[in-house]
């Protein structure tokens, strides 16, 4: 008990210190819902979880409870101190967990699993930069039950403590995979008889009207541009999201 006080004493002092930002980096999961969700999948190892002085205790009730069953040390600080040490602005509502970095699954893995299996559904993403953007991506992912999600090393936003905020949780359980080159990717899908569904505001089909029980990967292009265009002409159909106005 005495050696624990010691390292939480010490921690204490590293959280408050103006250089606790760049010691952790990205390496950070904040809010209720995403350190809830990163506890209970048990994906990530969790370092240690920061809650601030005079947080609601019902809501943070199961996240302790949790922290103490798995042996995460937790530790209080005035809620400024807390403040410092997310992106500014960002709502923490009142704890911060700091985690070990976020695992890529493995791509050609991911491409195995999808082509093994009977009736599958993946994502493939064209260039999305917003983290909030993928993280409610994740989201959808999640509850749609698709397989996974693949995106490409450059020009895109990875795996950041925003996207996991964003995700509510989602991102401890999408399979995440990154890929050099996104239509070489779609070659190998296709390959293996995979329905490739590019996203299109001038595509003449809706998306409503496409047989999603084949199998099939829906490539969602970056904020503005949208698809490539080589992308999208490699893309066995082109769908939209009908809207008015």
């Amino acid at each position: 008990m005495k050696k624990f006080k010691v390292q939480s004493a010490k921690f204490k002092a590293e959280v408050q210190s103006p250089k606790s930002e760049a010691r952790f980096g990205e390496n950070k999961i904040y809010g209720l819902l995403p350190v809830l969700e990163a506890l209970r999948a048990e994906n990530r190892r969790i370092e240690k979880i920061v809650i601030a002085e005079g947080a609601n205790e019902k809501r943070l009730s199961e996240i302790l409870k949790l922290a103490r069953k798995n042996g995460v040390q937790f530790q209080k600080v005035q809620r400024a101190n807390l403040s410092n040490i997310v992106e500014e602005g960002a709502n923490h509502q009142g704890v911060v967990a700091f985690v070990a970095s976020a695992d890529y699954f493995d791509a050609d893995k991911l491409l195995s699993e999808i082509t093994n299996k009977e009736h599958s559904l993946t994502v493939i993403l064209d260039g999305v930069e917003d983290p909030r953007n993928l993280g409610a991506i994740l989201r959808t992912v999640e509850c749609a039950g698709a397989d996974g999600i693949f995106i490409p090393e450059r020009r895109a936003v990875g795996l950041t403590e925003t996207v996991a905020k964003s995700s509510a949780g989602a991102a401890e359980y999408v399979k995440v995979a990154k890929v050099a080159n996104v239509n070489r990717l779609i070659d190998e899908l296709k390959e293996n008889n995979i329905w490739v569904v590019g996203a299109s505001g001038d595509a003449e089909m809706n998306y409503t009207d496409w047989d999603w029980t084949q199998s099939s990967a829906l490539v969602l292009g970056g904020e503005g541009k949208g698809l490539h265009r080589l992308t999208a002409e490699k893309c066995d159909v082109l769908v939209k999201v009908a809207m008015s106005g």
